[in-house]
């Protein structure tokens, strides 16, 4: 069973006892991580949708239906409060599984880019978020990047400087870690792309370059001013870079 096969077998019942996936499951520690994830959150959703029902609750909707005559804009209000209500429940469900599985949530819809494009789709990214991202300052810490990193099968054994920012983020159809990171020669933007590259690349543009180096399981992209040179806080991302077998 091919990876993508695994996690969309997972993705639809987090709790498949099949022969075939648990094989799967047990031949990397990724894989059994991002099993374990889908089963804590499975297991959460179900809890979270469990609501206790008050024991005197039909006697009340009872006399407040014998009590009050609606009119029917009334109950057609109410319907659209229920849709409303499940839309959010929905979309809050959404968020859940975004943030806690970022790239887990692999589809046949999936983009595969060449290590070129994907150093264009994070020029792009730098450009597009500027005037948010420039303006913010989160002091983010050694153990929220850690929470961050964890899902790609990896963690940090000690900041390269000052973190400005930390999120995922939609990296043109699929999932990244966007980080801004505080060097000497000012901020520079990091991404962590779960896509595997075999060999390094390059791009820019009218005011930002961007260098791509291949990771173990993933692409590490910096993205800083044109004319800066890029490699040597690339390099260090890297080396601080610790990956479980």
């Amino acid at each position: 069973m091919d990876d993508l096969e695994f996690r969309r077998r997972l993705l639809a019942d987090p709790n498949d006892n099949d022969p075939e996936l648990i094989k799967t499951k047990n031949q990397s520690t990724a894989n059994r991580h991002f099993a374990n994830e889908l089963q804590q959150l499975d297991q959460q959703l179900k809890q979270a949708l469990k609501v206790e029902i008050p024991n005197n609750l039909a006697d009340r909707i009872l006399f407040h239906q014998s009590s009050q005559a609606l009119p029917p804009k009334k109950s057609h209000y109410k319907r659209y409060i229920s849709y409303g209500l499940a839309a959010s429940v929905m979309f809050m469900v959404g968020v859940m599984v975004g943030q806690q599985h970022p790239f887990s949530s692999v589809s046949p819809t999936q983009h595969v880019y060449t290590p070129a494009s994907m150093s264009s789709i994070a020029l792009q990214h730098v450009n597009a978020e500027a005037q948010f991202v420039n303006h913010t300052d989160e002091a983010v810490t050694l153990q929220q990047v850690n929470a961050k990193l964890k899902p790609f099968g990896t963690s940090m054994n000690q900041l390269p400087g000052h973190i400005y920012y930390l999120n995922y983020c939609g990296f043109d159809g699929n999932r990244a870690l966007h980080m801004v990171v505080g060097t000497d020669k000012g901020k520079m933007t990091v991404f962590i792309v779960p896509q595997t590259s075999s060999q390094m690349a390059t791009d820019s543009d009218s005011t930002n370059q961007s260098l791509l180096l291949p990771l173990q399981d993933a692409s590490l992209i910096v993205v800083g001013d044109k004319g800066e040179k890029l490699m040597p806080i690339a390099e260090k991302l890297k080396s601080e870079l610790y990956w479980q077998i």
